[in-house]
């Protein structure tokens, strides 16, 4: 069955699309292959940056971070050197929950990336809310960090609404797999997050091209803001970004993951965060499923010899690229072989 998926299938047509529910994901990847004492390497985004940090991959700049109240008045003074803007966020949140993003200064107050000015109390509450726990998983005492402010590539600036773009990469025993660009919306409030109305578009991994999307589990291949096509988008830096997703197993020890990344306009292509439990709706926009794609990679793994990132994030590129079309756009439909190349 050729193209996207209709709202509902027989189960055997899924099983032939190689979509992987959530049970079969819990079961066959996540507790195969992610052994519980790493999580801590994910969850936590301050460590995720540290082990970032320390094994050469790039991250946006860290430019502080508030462990306790009585910092709070401290790095507000240090935030005021930033005229570029901060992001602040949750070590331990999940979702998008909790990220404050300020694009700049109007005087002396903070403005987020809605135009919206505010009080330099409500900077203090929220960065208090994060401490209290209000955004981490299970309610949990948390740290802000206060981070760069990733300036985007131009090439966005018709598909993301007062935001920055993210390029989420679902990664298998070191190989990409499959990925897929999430694009901010006035629904979404400027954050790449798809549960708060984010459009996600899938991606070919062998040229970097999108292919067409999803927004709140549907099909769909305009910006719902700017009525922009997202289709035929290149990424740039895209040879580089899957070598950086690659070695994000390395890194996090987690034969599934989910690897976050943004396009800065000076440094290219920087982690964002790493999830242990990537989420299934890429497969919607990539109008794939993942099934085959795993089972080429367990059948390549069988007389591989060692390989680098590089060597992965190579392998994958060639091996899951879709076929090129008249217009010169990957194809958006195609369903590779489950056979290794």
């Amino acid at each position: 069955m050729p193209g996207w998926l209709p709202r509902f299938v027989r189960p055997r047509l899924l099983k032939e699309q190689g979509i992987v529910g959530m049970n079969a994901r819990n079961a066959r990847y996540i507790a195969a292959w992610n052994a519980r004492r790493f999580y801590p390497r994910v969850d936590d985004k301050l460590q995720t940056k540290q082990l970032a940090l320390d094994a050469g991959l790039s991250v946006p700049e860290l430019y502080g971070v508030v462990r306790t109240h009585r910092q709070i008045r401290e790095v507000r003074r240090e935030l005021g050197r930033h005229e570029e803007g901060f992001v602040i966020k949750p070590a331990h949140g999940a979702a998008g929950d909790g990220i404050l993003v300020i694009d700049g200064w109007r005087g002396d107050r903070p403005r987020r990336a809605n135009g919206r000015t505010l009080e330099l109390s409500e900077l203090d509450d929220h960065i208090s809310n994060i401490l209290s726990g209000m955004y981490s998983l299970g309610g949990r005492p948390d740290v802000a960090m206060i981070e760069q402010r990733v300036r985007f590539s131009s090439v966005f600036d018709a598909v993301a609404h007062q935001g920055v773009p993210d390029i989420r990469t679902v990664v298998y025993r070191g190989y990409p797999v499959m990925a897929m660009m999430r694009l901010p919306t006035q629904d979404s409030d400027g954050k790449a997050n798809l549960h708060q109305g984010a459009v996600g578009t899938g991606i070919d991994l062998g040229s970097g091209c999108t292919i067409g999307g999803v927004r709140y589990n549907r099909p769909c291949h305009e910006h719902p803001d700017s009525e922009h096509s997202i289709v035929g988008l290149q990424i740039p830096g895209w040879e580089q970004l899957m070598e950086l997703a690659a070695g994000c197993f390395e890194l996090s020890q987690l034969g599934y993951l989910g690897v976050d990344v943004v396009i800065d306009a000076e440094r290219g292509p920087l982690i964002l965060e790493l999830n242990a439990r990537p989420g299934l709706a890429i497969q919607i926009a990539n109008g794939e499923g993942l099934d085959h794609r795993i089972t080429a990679v367990d059948a390549h793994m069988v007389a591989r010899a060692t390989e680098t990132a590089a060597d992965r994030a190579r392998w994958s590129g060639e091996v899951f690229a879709r076929p090129i079309t008249r217009d010169g756009t990957p194809a958006a439909n195609h369903h590779p072989d489950a056979a290794p190349a």
